[in-house]
């Protein structure tokens, strides 16, 4: 502990906090301008490289060379996928029906609710899940074995997330699916291809940092992205959108709701 650099890291952690903050203002003005704040889905993923890049400078000269480039590329290569898949998808320009339910008790300014309702806790999040890329930008001990297992549980992520995003958007392409449900390629392991692969990502990530002290304190920033992905707003919500389509209560039997495994027998 006596290595790390304590007081470079707090200015690091200052220059993140107002990273967080330009990001939710750009991102809510735009949100504002087009009349849809689904829009901060796509500043999910660009936030977090924002937030990796200021930390990197924050740290020059203070953390391990090599950890500090890992980080910073494979974040920035997961969170511009990430935000430019969701961009395009979100191409024709309408509020995402998740939003629009979020924002619906608002009595006065929808916008207003928004603030506290959807900016303000995503930034919290942003921030506090982040702490494993902060901290390990500034960790000092030598790359090793764990950090490799790590870029390697990475590339599982990306790969089950990127692909799985691919098959699911040519599946939606064909009118002939409308209504049913995609239970072919990575999908006929798991139900979320997508959120098990941004979970592999995280944990990648977290064990790249925690393979110099005190990195391994983080470990509460991957676990609250996985439960969120897994028990919160990722799959239950998808799971709940999904229930009364024909033939899903079939593929929810055979097919493993997260972890990918083989098909169960009916």
């Amino acid at each position: 502990m006596s290595n790390f650099p304590l007081p470079e890291f707090m200015v690091g952690f200052v220059w993140s906090v107002v990273a967080v903050v330009v990001v939710l203002v750009i991102t809510y003005a735009v949100a504002v301008r087009q009349g849809r704040h689904s829009v901060m889905d796509i500043a999910w993923g660009l936030g977090f490289v924002v937030i990796a890049a200021t930390s990197f400078i924050s740290s020059a000269g203070a953390g391990d060379e090599l950890r500090r480039w890992l980080l910073l590329i494979l974040t920035a290569a997961w969170g511009l996928r990430l935000g430019l898949h969701i961009a395009w998808r979100a191409r024709d320009g309408h509020e995402d029906p998740r939003y629009t339910a979020m924002l619906e008790p608002a009595t006065g300014s929808r916008n207003v609710y928004a603030l506290g309702k959807v900016y303000l806790p995503q930034g919290l999040t942003m921030l506090f899940v982040s702490l494993t890329l902060q901290v390990g930008m500034f960790a000092t001990g030598a790359v090793g074995f764990i950090a490799w297992l790590g870029v390697f549980a990475w590339g599982v992520g990306l790969y089950f997330e990127a692909v799985g995003d691919r098959q699911l958007a040519v599946f939606k392409k064909d009118s002939t699916n409308r209504g049913k449900v995609l239970d072919t390629g990575l999908w006929r392991y798991t139900r979320h291809p997508n959120y098990f692969g941004d979970a592999a990502v995280w944990t990648g990530l977290f064990l790249v940092a925690a393979d110099s002290w005190p990195g391994i304190l983080t470990v509460l920033s991957p676990a609250l992205m996985i439960w969120a992905l897994s028990s919160r707003t990722g799959k239950p919500l998808t799971e709940k959108a999904m229930s009364g389509r024909p033939g899903h209560k079939e593929y929810v039997a055979r097919t493993s709701g997260f972890f990918p495994l083989p098909p169960r027998k009916n």
